[in-house]
């Protein structure tokens, strides 16, 4: 099989990261097709990465305990391993389905054919501690142990329920809750997972399925759900949503006249079915059309009118409030293990 290889090439402005590219094996680091040119960008070295050239990527991660770099590389069907120290490949987690090509895209005018991103993997990826956990094109979480070798790092691969890819996802501080976003669904959907956290052995699994409310996520329109992120002080998970309906009232959905909303989610009390935003609870969904966070006085809130709103106070009270939480996800968690 024939090998090629491929530059990363790492970048820096007041943050550091990584861009991909497949310039000649001759050409200087910081030099050739993909290196930055711009005046915002500095290049600050390149990474050399074995396999096919990098025709299809998506999401890259950052672990920092580790010092390790992942990136969702599709044209060689794995996970991608980089040492953020050395800036050296370290090794590839196998096992995903690669790059998916559109029936009948190839021609000789696109010899490579047209890349189908719904069907392609991997995707979303995160990790936490050992644990390294990435979405597929086939509806698949696949998790990974990241101290195993790459052979056998894979440890499980978890449905979702879905015919497409396991996309954007979001792990919580101590690893222990997992959301990940079937975007590519019609109608899309999240799903909750057990995670890992830092224990040494796998025990991830799913907890619930979430959808959205029709009303808010209409079928048959092809929206979406994307990146979702964890929030530790309002301990909850926050989903971006690019369009939803009736926002603005009587917007025309089809042809991209609907702002976005914002999906919060309680992984202490999750819900099969989202509705609109509920303050009383800070789950739901809300308009991010008039979403704003504000810190001041010691406390910290985010608010719509009359969506998203939360507030902690700071300090020992804000401290007592995280142990009594933190107490209460445990609980949590033990529960759905048990069951």
């Amino acid at each position: 099989m024939r090998s090629w290889h491929r530059r990363a090439y790492l970048a820096g402005t007041v943050t550091s990261g990584l861009i991909l590219c497949s310039p000649a094996l001759a050409a200087p680091p910081c030099q050739g097709l993909g290196a930055p040119t711009n005046t915002q960008t500095k290049c600050l070295t390149a990474v050399q990465i074995p396999g096919y050239p990098l025709r299809s990527f998506d999401i890259s991660f950052v672990n920092l305990d580790r010092g390790e770099y992942y990136l969702a590389d599709r044209s060689n069907s794995g996970i991608d391993v980089i040492d953020t120290h050395s800036n050296i490949f370290k090794r590839r987690l196998p096992g995903f389905v690669g790059v998916a090509i559109v029936p009948g895209s190839i021609t000789p005018a696109n010899p490579h054919g047209t890349v189908n991103n719904n069907l392609s993997g991997p995707d979303g990826v995160v990790a936490h501690g050992q644990w390294l956990y990435a979405g597929d094109g086939n509806s698949t979480l696949k998790v990974f142990d990241l101290s195993a070798p790459p052979l056998v790092a894979l440890k499980a691969s978890i449905s979702t329920g879905g015919t497409t890819r396991v996309d954007e996802m979001a792990v919580t501080t101590d690893g222990r809750l997992l959301l990940v976003a079937n975007n590519a669904e019609d109608p899309p959907f999240a799903t909750l997972f057990q995670a890992n956290g830092d224990d040494p052995v796998n025990h991830t699994a799913i907890i619930q399925k979430i959808t959205v409310s029709p009303t808010i996520i209409p079928p048959g329109h092809g929206l979406s759900i994307e990146q979702p992120t964890w929030d530790p002080i309002t301990k909850r998970f926050y989903v971006s949503i690019p369009a939803i309906a009736d926002n603005p009232t009587g917007c025309d959905i089809d042809n991209g006249k609907c702002s976005g909303g914002m999906l919060v989610i309680d992984p202490l009390h999750p819900t099969v079915v989202v509705g609109a935003f509920d303050p009383a609870t800070n789950t739901g969904v809300g308009e991010t059309s008039r979403v704003r966070t504000e810190r001041r006085h010691g406390r910290t809130a985010r608010q719509s009118a009359p969506g998203l709103h939360a507030a902690e106070p700071a300090g020992r009270r804000h401290h007592a409030g995280h142990q009594r939480e933190d107490q209460e996800l445990r609980q949590h968690r033990q529960h759905h293990r048990l069951r």
